[in-house]
């Protein structure tokens, strides 16, 4: 038995960092605060594949896709055998190989369906110019992309424990050769990289790490702008921002619908406790405009939420902090939080949102008072 290099370092590094770009985006996904480092992770997992993909075509001996063994009788023979020791595989196992496929074609409908759900919903990145005319018929793309990441995930772990069985049972060395490229053969079969295979290794390694620190550093790149423009509600309608805005905070006109509105704006003597009554014109000029601009009319994202979490109840409902969307959102957040100096009312939105008053309640834009944890 001789030790015969197998795996060129480009295959080794890119191993290990999806891996870890994979492992970081997947956690990271059910954090609405750190939304946008989900999504700089995944792209930069995205791109490791594709170059991997790349390297499938061009690069030496056994990273080839045409010397994968997709042959299904192989696989069955393999399967066959996974508790006992068995022939050795130079390159990748029938296994392996179809597990790597399966993950390569997974992994880019998985970030090019986050990529959409990025864009149709949060109106971020490149794909935000489906936002305005599809998003309320495209929502589909999230739950796609929250499905294709598990089913990733699900091939990943029976990879890994492919990889262990053939460590621990077959006495392979499949792993020990990820980390250090080699593998014990009966014979000379190590692979060499000419000149410009080496120079793609140099590039795909220093482009994804690059391509990830552009992400973090660059904070208005074309992958993960925010498309959502602040507006002045002193601007549309000053009557709105001069009476609304004098006793509370100008909450956006899409966060309630057009019943809540009307309800609301009919009943101003007894407004939460208090008496806001407006002169007759003035009310029906807020309300007009505050329907005009209703959760029903809005393509942000939290409209379609709230107006679908209030179409399974036949209440109205005039405090957004009593819908069932706000309720769900906020759930996770203890009691004390809003009790809180820094906070002091569920109402406070502004508290978090510091530019809702602007109309913006994006994910990457929530703050949390400093020294508070939620």
């Amino acid at each position: 038995m001789i030790k015969s290099y197998i795996w060129p370092l480009g295959n080794r590094i890119s191993h290990i960092l999806m891996i870890v770009f994979f492992a970081a985006a997947y956690l990271l996904g059910d954090t609405d605060e750190l939304l946008k480092y989900h999504v700089i992770l995944g792209l930069a997992f995205g791109i490791l594949v594709v170059f991997r993909i790349f390297w499938g075509f061009i690069g030496p001996k056994y990273s080839k896709f045409k010397d994968f063994d997709l042959n299904i009788n192989s696989l069955k023979k393999y399967l066959g055998s996974v508790f006992s020791k068995g022939d050795k595989h130079i390159g990748h196992n029938p296994a392996s190989s179809f597990a790597i496929i399966t993950m390569f074609i997974v992994a880019i409908l998985t970030t090019l369906s986050g990529m959409l759900a990025y864009g149709i919903e949060e109106n971020h990145g490149i794909f935000a110019f489906l936002h305005q005319a599809n998003y309320h018929e495209m929502e589909i793309f999230e739950e796609l992309h929250e499905l294709l990441a598990n089913i990733f995930l699900g091939v990943v772990f029976v990879h890994i424990a492919g990889s262990l069985m053939d460590k621990f049972i077959k006495k392979g060395d499949a792993v020990d050769s990820m980390i250090d490229g080699y593998k014990t053969t009966y014979e000379p079969a190590g692979i060499s990289t000419s000149w410009w295979q080496k120079i793609f290794q140099i590039v795909w390694i220093a482009v994804s790490i690059w391509f990830l620190y552009y992400l973090f550093a660059v904070k208005e790149n074309v992958f993960v702008s925010n498309f959502n423009k602040p507006v002045s509600y002193a601007v549309l309608h000053p009557e709105f921002k001069a009476e609304c805005g004098s006793c509370h905070i100008t909450y956006p006109p899409f966060l309630l619908p057009q019943k809540s509105w009307t309800a609301m704006m009919g009943n101003l003597e007894n407004h939460f406790g208090e008496d806001a009554s407006l002169d007759e014109v003035t009310r029906i000029s807020i309300l007009k405009f505050l329907k005009k601009n209703s959760a029903e009319n809005s393509t942000h994202q939290a409209a379609l939420k709230i107006t679908k979490s209030l179409d399974d109840t036949n209440k109205t409902i005039i405090a957004i902090t009593k819908t069932p969307y706000w309720k769900a959102k906020h759930k996770e957040i203890d009691s004390r939080v809003f009790l809180s100096n820094k906070v002091k009312s569920k109402a406070n939105c502004q508290a978090c949102h510091q530019d809702i008053e602007k109309g913006m309640l994006e994910n990457d834009l929530i703050q949390l008072p400093k020294g508070l944890k939620t």
